[in-house]
């Protein structure tokens, strides 16, 4: 059992922690946490933390400033997300804790999270403020106050600008995924957010990455700040990285070849270039493979739409850039393709992370051209692994079809702030003689809309039944995507 003293710690104190060798046992129990979130972390299946939350949580919990490397996937949103919680006073509904994140999606998906760490706690109300949708309602939502505020720096700032947001009582301010939102250009956004919190806040930096921008952005807004990283390599032992030589006139082909023979139920294809993704995509759609393509042309809930299809398993194959999928983060992911190798190693090794995960085995393949062979020599040198290469065979005459996704989604015109909630949509669907509750996969509600997952051969009968029914007693429009 570790004992962290109640008086201030020390770097020293801090490092003693980050290097000792049972962090990997290390169990959320032994925090100094109340029993009731521990019950509740307990119930979410948070039993051991992640090498990133073993290492940060304990000086974050102690008020240390951090800058902390970790990536989408390693448990970095209860890294800092336990911490914020402990400064909350549940009796004040003004802005206490304020996490700037570069997307939508990322966004969402911290509020999503930070909801379920904090729902031990009654009252405690966590609001996402994006671009790519209206304002207005987020004012709305604004004027009841709110403890933890997620968001986009451009639209953090309108709220600023508008007056409709005071940050002036900020304990905690969170910086996720920062060198993205520095490449995206957000540094004058985010200097003039910082600049309107208290200086006495505490300062947590999540970055993939180091570079100099990041550490010149940490020298001026954080107090001695801790720095903490993990090992992001991944080991054979969970992803079985493959490598393919081809032609480039040749490698559609032999995409489709290597999606038949795999038996994937989904995959992400990652290509270099928007175009490259359309390219892909339509190729496979024409070849009977249903697939969807992200990229950074889409209108914001273009991009909601094909990320919920995906996770839904109504889309079997998404094409996209690294841009487009940043905080993409999907369970169970069976497999990772890179038509195209990307121009860095560690990139690629960012990309291959987003299957084989939980211990869980995955697939990593990749394309490549004799002209690229030097960068499958790179990929190699980052791992301190010697990979060999495979050529493929032409594609046979007779190539095996790839059946049509599992699932149908069908999209709800009520969300969140109608008061809808998957058991509403699961009793319109399956009461009174309705589909069977097999037949209903993921269902996911939000502001505005919600979307579920149909079994395929039950889409058309639950989509009359929605479009026939009702919901918590009132009318939605219901559309099959």
């Amino acid at each position: 059992m570790h004992h962290y003293p109640d008086e201030p710690v020390t770097i020293a104190d801090c490092q003693n922690y980050i290097i000792e060798p049972i962090l990997s046992e290390f169990s959320f129990s032994q925090l100094n946490l109340p029993q009731d979130q521990i019950d509740n972390l307990n119930s979410l299946g948070y039993l051991e933390m992640t090498p990133i939350q073993a290492k940060s949580l304990p000086p974050a919990l102690a008020g240390r400033d951090l800058i902390a490397q970790a990536k989408t996937g390693s448990g970095k949103t209860a890294a800092f997300g336990l911490s914020l919680i402990e400064r909350l006073n549940p009796r004040f509904f003004g802005a206490q804790a304020l996490i700037l994140c570069p997307t939508r999606e990322l966004a969402t998906q911290v509020a999503k999270e930070l909801r379920r760490l904090v729902r031990h706690q009654q009252n405690i109300k966590v609001v996402t403020l994006c671009g790519g949708q209206s304002i207005g309602p987020q004012i709305g939502s604004l004027e009841h106050g709110a403890h933890i505020i997620v968001g986009t720096p451009g639209r953090i700032k309108d709220h600023l600008r508008k007056k409709t947001l005071s940050i002036d009582s900020v304990s905690t301010l969170v910086l996720d995924e920062a060198d993205r939102m520095l490449a995206m250009g957000f540094i004058d956004d985010i200097e003039t957010i910082i600049e309107g919190t208290p200086s006495s806040r505490q300062t947590l930096l999540f970055s993939a990455t180091y570079p100099d921008d990041i550490s010149d952005l940490s020298a001026r807004f954080q107090r001695d700040p801790l720095q903490v990283s993990v090992e992001s390599i991944h080991s054979d032992k969970h992803i079985d990285q493959r490598f393919f030589i081809c032609d480039r006139d040749k490698k559609h082909e032999r995409l489709m070849l290597l999606l038949s023979t795999s038996n994937l139920e989904s995959s992400v294809v990652f290509c270099n270039t928007k175009q490259e993704t359309k390219d892909v995509s339509r190729y496979l759609n024409d070849n009977n493979v249903f697939s969807l393509a992200l990229h950074g042309d889409l209108e914001q809930r273009d991009r909601d739409q094909i990320l919920v299809r995906f996770k839904q398993q109504s889309c079997r194959v998404l094409v996209a850039t690294d841009v487009a999928a940043r905080g993409l983060d999907i369970e169970d992911l069976p497999a990772v393709v890179n038509f195209d190798l990307p121009r860095d190693p560690e990139t690629y090794v960012h990309r291959i992370g987003r299957t084989g995960r939980a211990g869980k085995k995955g697939i990593a393949i990749s394309l490549l051209t004799k002209s690229e062979l030097y960068k499958l020599e790179k990929i190699g040198s980052y791992q301190e692994k010697k990979f060999s290469h495979e050529t493929i065979e032409p594609v046979p005459v007779s190539i095996k079809k790839i059946p049509p996704p599992a699932f149908i989604t069908l999209s709800i015109a009520g969300g969140r702030k109608d008061k809808v909630r998957p058991g509403d949509i699961l009793g319109a669907l399956t009461g009174d003689v309705g589909i069977d509750g097999s037949a209903v996969g993921n269902i996911e509600i939000m502001d505005y809309v919600a979307y579920v997952a149909i079994d395929r051969n039950q889409a058309d009968k639950a989509l009359g039944r929605l479009i026939n029914g009702k919901i918590k007693g009132r009318k939605f429009k219901v559309r099959k995507l």
